[in-house]
């Protein structure tokens, strides 16, 4: 009897809770829901725990919880709204978007001011339809963590039949060197050997390849290499 009561209790808790949870998301707006920056993940975090003490704890007072998730919903739309009337609350509040690639190369120090690893923007390139680093024009981490390309004008994607092409090679490159360490399986996949790859490497004075930070290859054998000494020229600075 004592067990069917409680269970009574939980799931009136869920039913009024949940409602209530949905009517203040939706109050605070579809970019906290679309974007997620730092704030607003914070904010879906702290709700989170407020809901699921108050599910899971069944002495905890249930109009507490109610009156927390509205006050938890006010104050989110109040910064909103003030990160929108003041800029430099906002920038505050969040980080600035990074330039991660530069004309086909890493900018290395940027990657290790973000902490993401040569993997991480590999993959998110993938996600956007870029499989050959040589296309990128420039590349930014968002705000919110995403990645923006903007891809070489000569590489922007075109129709076969505006251009009358249509056996035209995929912009797909395989990574062959990856902080120092070569990938020999691509070189055989390739039909490459490592006398190519070290005379490709010498045309571009490289000898030693410790030194390479990223190095791909693509169906044409072109090499696209990003040194760890690398240095790019200073880019201008990206905002919100």
């Amino acid at each position: 009897m004592e067990f069917a009561k409680e269970l009574l209790i939980l799931l009136v808790r869920i039913i009024t809770i949940l409602p209530l949870l949905l009517l203040v998301t939706l109050f605070m707006g579809k970019r906290s829901i679309g974007e997620l920056p730092v704030f607003d993940f914070l904010i879906f975090l702290s709700l989170g725990a407020v809901v699921g003490a108050d599910i899971a704890d069944p002495n905890i007072e249930h109009i507490h919880t109610a009156v927390a998730i509205i006050l938890i919903g006010i104050l989110q739309k109040v910064i909103s709204k003030w990160k929108i009337r003041n800029r430099s609350v906002g920038k505050k509040l969040t980080f600035e978007p990074t330039v991660v690639m530069s004309d086909g190369k890493f900018i290395i120090e940027n990657m290790k001011k973000i902490q993401y690893s040569i993997d991480n923007v590999l993959m998110m390139l993938r996600q956007k339809d870029v499989f050959d680093t040589s296309v990128v024009k420039m590349a930014i981490i968002e705000a919110n963590g995403n990645l923006s390309v903007l891809r070489k004008p000569s590489k922007s994607p075109v129709s076969k039949e505006d251009m009358n092409i249509y056996n035209k090679p995929p912009e797909l490159s395989y990574p062959l060197i990856v902080e120092g360490k070569l990938y020999t399986d691509v070189l055989e996949y390739l039909n490459l050997n490592e006398s190519w790859l070290n005379e490709m490497l010498k045309k571009l004075s490289i000898t030693n390849m410790d030194k390479v930070f990223f190095a791909s290859v693509d169906y044409e054998n072109n090499l696209q290499v990003t040194l760890k000494t690398d240095k790019i020229n200073k880019l201008p600075r990206v905002y919100h």
